[in-house]
C-alpha cells in the first residue's frame, strides 16, 4: 500500500507539543513517524530524562500491544508531525500477513535492545564529559560512514537531555571536540571524521579521571 493510501487510511497531523501517549497509561496503538520528530522519555526520579528523539520511518509504542502492558514511557512531537497511528487488531494483522514487517519490526528491536546496553555503560562514566564523548562514538559507530564521516542526527539541547546532563557541560565538551578537530557541528547533528580519534579523547577523558589527583 503506497505511503498516501496508508496516510489516508491511519494517518493523523500532530502540533508541536503533543503528547502521544504518556508512562503508565495503557496502550492501545502503535505510531509511525512519516514527518517530524517525536521525543521518548521517561521520568526518573523527579527528573524527565530524554531516551532518544525518533525521526521518520521510526515507529514506537508497540511494546504496549505485544505485552498487554502499561505505556513504558511519554511520547511527545518535538515538531509538528505527521504519524501513522495504527490499533492492536490492525498490527496484528500486518505482522501477520507481511513477514518483511516483522522482520524489520524483529531487527528494530533488537537494535533498541543494543541502544539500551549502550546507554547503562553509558550511566557507569561519572564525570560528563566522557558520557558525552562516549555517546558520540557509539552513535557514530552505529549511523554508519558517510562521505564526510559518520553524522549523528543529535543537537546539543537533545544530547543534553538524554545525558541528564546540563547544557553548559555539553557545550564545553562540544568547543574542546571542535577545537581538536575531533568533530564538525552543522544544523541538527554532529559530524566525527574519525570514531577512532574520539575513542583515543574517551581514554585520555577515563586516566585523567583515574590519575588526575595524582599528577
Amino acid at each position: 500500500m503506497a505511503d498516501d493510501q496508508l496516510f489516508r487510511r491511519f494517518g493523523k497531523e500532530f502540533p508541536r507539543g503533543t503528547v502521544l501517549c504518556r508512562e503508565g497509561d495503557p496502550g492501545r496503538e502503535m505510531y509511525v513517524i512519516q514527518s517530524g520528530k517525536v521525543t521518548i522519555s521517561k521520568r526518573v526520579g523527579d527528573v524527565e530524562k530524554v531516551l532518544t528523539v525518533l525521526g521518520p520511518g521510526e515507529f514506537f509504542g508497540e511494546m504496549s500491544i505485544l505485552n498487554n502492558k502499561p505505556r513504558s514511557a511519554t511520547a511527545t512531537c518535538a515538531e509538528a508531525s505527521k504519524l501513522l497511528v495504527i490499533d492492536a487488531k490492525t498490527f496484528e494483522a500486518m505482522i501477520r500477513g507481511n513477514a518483511e514487517i516483522a522482520i524489520r519490526m524483529i531487527k528494530k528491536l533488537a537494535d533498541r535492545l543494543q541502544e539500551t546496553n549502550e546507554q547503562i555503560e553509558n550511566l557507569l562514566f561519572r564525570d560528563a564529559s566522557s558520557r558525552v564523548v562516549h555517546f558520540l562514538a557509539t552513535a557514530a559507530e552505529r549511523a554508519g560512514r558517510g562521505p564526510s564521516g559518520h553524522r549523528v542526527e543529535v543537537t546539543p539541547p537533545e544530547l543534553a537531555g538524554r545525558l541528564g546532563i546540563r547544557a553548559e557541560q555539553v557545550e564545553e565538551v562540544l568547543q574542546k571536540l571542535l577545537k581538536g578537530k575531533i568533530v564538525t557541528l552543522d544544523e541538527g547533528g554532529v559530524l566525527v571524521p574519525d570514531v577512532a580519534k574520539l575513542r583515543h579523547f574517551l581514554e585520555f577523558l577515563q586516566m585523567k579521571a583515574q590519575y588526575g589527583d595524582l599528577a
